[in-house]
C-alpha cells in the first residue's frame, strides 16, 4: 500500500468520523447498521438455541423445548445437570481471574458512559446461550441486548462520538434486539428509552425507531417469526377495571417473590459448602427433575407462552406451573447460569394470570372473562414488576394481538404492578443485582458523570498556605484584606484547619489571639482527591463549610476546593444533561 493511499483512507476516516460527530443523519444512519447487526445476533443465537435443543433432547426440528411432550425423561434430567457441569468447568477454567463481572448496558449507560467491552458482551452472550441450551430455565434477552449493545458501543466509539451518542447507541443495540426477537420494533425501542437509556429523550427518538426497525426487518427477510395465533378476546369493559388492578398488584406480589427467591437461592448456594463450578450441575439436576413432571419450566419458555396463552388450565394446574417456573428460574439465576428472567417472567406471568382468573372464577363466576383476557395481561404486569419499562410490555400486548382497548387494560395492570413494586421493594431484577454488589443504581440514568468528576479534577492546587503558629501581625502582613478568599492552616507540613482570612482582622484589643490555633475550622474534615463531586457537595452540606482543604491520606496539602465552585461545575453539567434530552445546544 502507497504512502498516499494510507494518507486517503486516514482522510476518509476522519471525514466519517466528522460526519457522524456533527450530524444527526450520521447518527441515524450508524443506528440502523446496529439495527441490522442486532437483527443478525438474534437470528444466529435463535439458530443455534434451536440446534443445541436438537441435539442435547431430540426434539423435532422447529419445535419447541417447552412444550415438546415425550422426551426421554433420562435426557430431561441428565441434559441441564451435565450441562451445568460443563458450565461451571468452563468458568472455572477460563474466567476465575476475571477482577470484575462484564458490563451490561444498563451499567455501561449508568456508570460507564456506553463504553463496553466487545469481547466481554461475546462471553456473555455465548454463556447465555449455552444457559438456556441446555435447558437452564432463563432467557436469552440478557445474550442478545449484551452482544447488540457490545456491538454498538464498539461501532460509536470507532467513530468518536459523544459521550451521549454512545449512551445512544448502546440504548439502540439493546432496544434493537429486543425489537427482532420478538418481532415488535416498538416494544424494543421502549425497551431502549426504559430500561437502558432510562429516559425518553426527544433526540433519541429517530436513531431507536429506526435501530429497531431495522432489526425487525433484517429478522423478518431472513428468518421470518411464525408465532401460533392468539385466542380471540372481547374488548374488556369499565366493569373489568377492579379486577384489572387488582392482577397488577397480584404480579408485583409475585415478581417481588420472584426476585428475592433469586437472591436466596444464591445465598444458599453460597453458604453450602459446594465449590462453585459444582453449582450449576446442582441447579441443573433440581430444574431437570422439575421439567421430568412439565417440560414447560425449561430454557426461557417462549413457546409455552403462547401456548398457555391459548391453552385452558384449571387452577391447581395453573399454579403448580407457576410455582415451578418460578422454582426453576430462582434455582437457575442462584446455581450460576447465565441469562435473563425477562423471558421467564412473561410465561410466570401468563400462569399467573391464569390462577387469578381461576381463582376469580370461583368467586365470582358472572364476572369473569375468558381466562386468556387475563393471562394477557399477567403476562405484562408480571414481566414490567420484574424488568421494568410498562410502556415496554404495554406495547408488547399491542402488537401481540392488535387490539387497542385491550393494550388499554394491560397498561393499567402494568402501571398498578410497577407503581406497587417501586412501593413495597424498590428495584427491577437487574438493579436489585447491582444493589446486592453495592452499587447504587436504581435505572440507567447517566450517574457515571458524576463519579468520573472528582475532586482532584476540580480542586485548585495553587493553596495559600500558612503555618499555624505564625503570629496574627505577621499573618495580616502576608494577606492583607481581599487577598485570597481562604487560607489553609498547616502544622508541620500537615494539614491543620481553614482560617477565614476575614478572622484575621476582627477587632478584637486586648483579647486579640497571639496565634492563629483559635480562629482554626474544620480542623477534622478534609476531602481527598479521589472524592467524588457528589461526596464533596455531601460533605460541603454537613459541614456548612464554604471551603475545604484537599488532603492525602498523611496529611499533606495538595489543594483546596470552593464549594462555589464545585455548585458552579455542578449546575454546569446538569444543565449539559437536560441539553442531552431535549435536544437543545448547551454554552
Amino acid at each position: 500500500m502507497t504512502p498516499d493511499s494510507t494518507t486517503g483512507e486516514r482522510h476518509l476516516r476522519q471525514r466519517l468520523r466528522r460526519l457522524v460527530r456533527t450530524s444527526e443523519l450520521g447518527i441515524v444512519a450508524l443506528a440502523a447498521l446496529v439495527g441490522v447487526v442486532a437483527g443478525l445476533v438474534v437470528i444466529a443465537m435463535n439458530a443455534a438455541l434451536q440446534l443445541l435443543h436438537e441435539l442435547l433432547f431430540r426434539i423435532p426440528a422447529a419445535g419447541h423445548l417447552s412444550i415438546t411432550e415425550g422426551i426421554d425423561p433420562w435426557l430431561v434430567l441428565l441434559a441441564p445437570a451435565l450441562g451445568g457441569l460443563a458450565f461451571g468447568l468452563c468458568v472455572r477454567a477460563f474466567l476465575r481471574t476475571r477482577a470484575s463481572p462484564p458490563v451490561d448496558p444498563i451499567e455501561a449507560n449508568a456508570l460507564q458512559g456506553g463504553r463496553m467491552s466487545p469481547g466481554d458482551s461475546l462471553i456473555v452472550a455465548l454463556q447465555t446461550l449455552f444457559s438456556s441450551g441446555v435447558g437452564a430455565s432463563v432467557g436469552l434477552e440478557a445474550g442478545y441486548t449484551q452482544a447488540a449493545a457490545g456491538f454498538a458501543s464498539w461501532f460509536g466509539r470507532v467513530f468518536h462520538v459523544r459521550r451521549a451518542d454512545l449512551r445512544l447507541l448502546v440504548g439502540c443495540g439493546a432496544g434493537a434486539a429486543i425489537g427482532a426477537a420478538f418481532d415488535a420494533p416498538l416494544m424494543g425501542a421502549f425497551y431502549g428509552f426504559e430500561l437502558v437509556l432510562g429516559t425518553y429523550a426527544i433526540p433519541a427518538f429517530v436513531p431507536m425507531m429506526t435501530a429497531t426497525f431495522a432489526a425487525a426487518l433484517t429478522q423478518q427477510v431472513l428468518a421470518p417469526p411464525h408465532h401460533p395465533p392468539l385466542p380471540e378476546l372481547s374488548a374488556p369493559q369499565l366493569s373489568d377495571l377492579p379486577s384489572v388492578l387488582l392482577l397488577g398488584f397480584f404480579c408485583a406480589l409475585v415478581g417481588i417473590a420472584v426476585m428475592r427467591g433469586a437472591t436466596l437461592v444464591e445465598a444458599g448456594f453460597r453458604r453450602s459448602a459446594l465449590p462453585a463450578w459444582l453449582r450449576p450441575a446442582v441447579g441443573g439436576l433440581i430444574v431437570g427433575a422439575l421439567a421430568l413432571w412439565n417440560p414447560a419450566v425449561l430454557s426461557a419458555g417462549h413457546g409455552a407462552v403462547y401456548h398457555f396463552l391459548a391453552a385452558d388450565t384449571g387452577l391447581v394446574m395453573a399454579a403448580l406451573l407457576l410455582v415451578a417456573k418460578v422454582t426453576a428460574s430462582s434455582v437457575s439465576i442462584g446455581a450460576g447460569f447465565r441469562g435473563g428472567l425477562f423471558f421467564a417472567s412473561l410465561l410466570m406471568g401468563v400462569m399467573a394470570g391464569r390462577v387469578y382468573a381461576a381463582g376469580m372464577g370461583l368467586v365470582l363466576p358472572d364476572l369473569v372473562p375468558a381466562h386468556a383476557f387475563y393471562a394477557l395481561i399477567g403476562m405484562s404486569a408480571l414481566a414490567v414488576a420484574v424488568v421494568g419499562g410498562p410502556m415496554t410490555m404495554t406495547l408488547l400486548a399491542l402488537e401481540m394481538t392488535g387490539n387497542l382497548q385491550l393494550t388499554l387494560a394491560v397498561l393499567a395492570a402494568a402501571g398498578t404492578a410497577s407503581l406497587a413494586t417501586r412501593r413495597l421493594f424498590g428495584f427491577s431484577f437487574a438493579t436489585w443485582r447491582f444493589h446486592l454488589r453495592g452499587e447504587n443504581i436504581r435505572g440507567a440514568h447517566d450517574i457515571g458523570w458524576l463519579r468520573e468528576m472528582t475532586v482532584a479534577a476540580l480542586m485548585r492546587r495553587e493553596v495559600p498556605l500558612i503555618d499555624v503558629d505564625t503570629p496574627l501581625m505577621d499573618a495580616r502582613r502576608h494577606y492583607p484584606p481581599g487577598a485570597t478568599a481562604y487560607l489553609v492552616a498547616t502544622e508541620n507540613g500537615r494539614y491543620a484547619g481553614m482560617i477565614a482570612p476575614a478572622a484575621l482582622f476582627e477587632p478584637g484589643g486586648d483579647d486579640a489571639p497571639a496565634s492563629l490555633r483559635s480562629l482554626l475550622l474544620h480542623a477534622d474534615t478534609a476531602l481527598r482527591p479521589t472524592a467524588t463531586l457528589r461526596e464533596a457537595l455531601d460533605l460541603f452540606e454537613r459541614t456548612e463549610a464554604d471551603a475545604l482543604a484537599v488532603t492525602l491520606p498523611d496529611g499533606t496539602v495538595v489543594g483546596v476546593l470552593s464549594e462555589a465552585h464545585a455548585v458552579k461545575r455542578y449546575s454546569d453539567e446538569m444543565g449539559r444533561r437536560l441539553a442531552e434530552v431535549t435536544g437543545e445546544k448547551f454554552d
